[in-house]
């Protein structure tokens, strides 16, 4: 059995909160879980009160093998309960190749109206 520690949605229209829940992998998002460990409300104004978790059976859950979601995981590593992989892609800021190509064409272009512009009149 495959566990997960994930949201599950409950409030009313347009007025979400979250359980913090422990769920097999395979049951739907607001169907059967295992244990409730926490609570996410993000319609409130103060951060420090929108999640709230166990820590106790958070981290005891962690060690039997559940793996988090990616929001829950946020959320256990602003607990500073998990850690979370940095996400840095130095690739991502770089322009791709056709980019690069036109930016050096236009370049060219530049430096060959300065020099035209530059060279004295052939008469």
């Amino acid at each position: 059995m495959s566990l997960k520690i994930r949201l599950a949605r409950a409030g009313t229209k347009k007025r979400p909160y979250y359980h913090v829940v422990i769920a097999d992998s395979r049951s739907p998002r607001d169907g059967r879980f295992i244990e409730k460990v926490g609570s996410y409300d993000p319609m409130l104004a103060d951060d420090s009160k929108r999640v709230t978790l166990n820590a106790e059976r958070a981290t005891h859950w962690l060690s039997v093998g559940a793996t988090p979601t990616d929001r829950v995981l946020r959320f256990l590593d602003a607990a500073g309960l998990a850690k979370r992989a940095a996400r840095s892609n130095p690739e991502r800021a770089k322009p791709g190749k056709k980019a690069t190509e036109r930016a050096e064409a236009r370049a060219k272009a530049a430096e060959d109206a300065a020099a035209a512009a530059n060279a004295p009149a052939a008469e």
